[in-house]
């Protein structure tokens, strides 16, 4: 059982570094799009993270958070992206 929860453990350590450099994309930019896929990229990263959490601990319903907060975050890209082309055809 201890092999398996430092499995989980390292695995979490390896999702949190992973989203240092999206981080910095959605700081530093240099355009808005930039940004856009970096925060979804992050969000992609939080919900693996949080299905890692559930199996870690066995509790369901983390799984279940991260499936609603992945839909979320589809649609708020979505909004997001049409936002940016409506923006575009008005210059």
């Amino acid at each position: 059982m201890t092999h398996l929860m430092n499995l989980f453990l390292f695995t979490g350590v390896l999702i949190t570094a992973f989203m240092i450099l999206p981080l910095f994309r959605l700081i530093l930019g240099p355009t808005i799009p930039d940004r856009v896929v970096a925060l979804d990229t992050i969000n992609t990263y939080i919900v693996a993270a949080m299905i890692l959490y559930g199996a870690a601990f066995e509790e369901i319903i983390y799984i279940d958070i991260a499936i609603v907060y992945a839909l979320l975050s589809y649609i708020a890209t979505l909004y997001i992206a049409k936002f940016i082309e409506r923006r575009a055809k008005d210059k």
